[in-house]
């Protein structure tokens, strides 16, 4: 992708009401999307099915750090991903205030979004008995995967608030992967592994992480690239920082 020097940023080609109708849609179906994840492993066991890989991790350390209760996934989410706009700020090479705000704009209702979502289904979704409820968790595990990745293609073109994690994604897409999609997420996966890391130290525990956490390894960067071309086929990426773009 190609970006005038001259330019602060890209053009947006849509509204401002557009935009944010975009990505409220994109907040529910990725907060959705995490919590399928979470649940579904949780009504198995965490350590068979897991969830998404960035979701795993921070579960795992906010409760390495904070302990069982009511909010912790709520500080988890908000606080890892709040230290995550600091690498972000690095790899841009410039603090940017609209960066940050931009970044807990979107934590703060993500985060509530999680806690609310997190009961609602649990209470939806009985314990996982035979053969057949487990396997049709594990798709159900698998479809959470595909929401994440495709809410994270919609607010990334979107580009008015983004997940810590999600622009992560997307500087390292653009600036350092020539716009794929797959290696980027790759890259992005360094630093909830040592969120991971540093969890299994404290806890000596190895939740969350399984067959739905390879799945989100291996194919969630791919059905993001596939949703920027197959949903919502006109919504291009908006307004791209030149400090993204390589």
């Amino acid at each position: 992708m190609q970006i005038s020097a001259s330019a602060t940023k890209s053009k947006r080609t849509i509204s401002w009401t557009s935009s944010i109708v975009y990505f409220l849609i994109s907040l529910v179906i990725n907060s959705l999307g995490n919590v399928l994840t979470l649940v579904t492993s949780a009504k198995i066991h965490p350590s068979f099915l897991g969830s998404a890989y960035w979701t795993a991790a921070e579960n795992n350390l906010g409760y390495a750090v904070l302990g069982d209760g009511k909010w912790v996934l709520f500080w988890a989410f908000f606080g890892l991903g709040m230290l995550i706009t600091v690498l972000n700020s690095i790899l841009v090479g410039k603090w940017s205030w609209s960066r940050v705000i931009g970044n807990a704009a979107f934590l703060g209702p993500f985060s509530l979004l999680i806690n609310y979502f997190n009961g609602v289904v649990s209470n939806w979704l009985p314990e996982a008995h035979g053969i057949g409820m487990t396997l049709a968790y594990v798709l159900l595990n698998f479809v959470g995967v595909a929401f994440i990745a495709i809410a994270i293609s919609i607010y990334q073109r979107v580009n008015i608030a983004l997940h810590p994690a999600d622009d992560l994604m997307q500087i390292l897409r653009f600036k350092y992967c020539d716009g794929n999609a797959s290696k980027a997420m790759w890259f992005s996966y360094i630093p909830p592994t040592i969120m991971a890391i540093i969890a299994i130290v404290i806890t000596h525990q190895f939740n969350n992480f399984g067959l739905g956490t390879l799945f989100a390894f291996f194919f969630q960067g791919g059905i993001t690239g596939i949703a920027d071309k197959h949903v919502f086929t006109k919504l291009k990426h908006q307004a791209l920082d030149v400090g993204e773009v390589k």
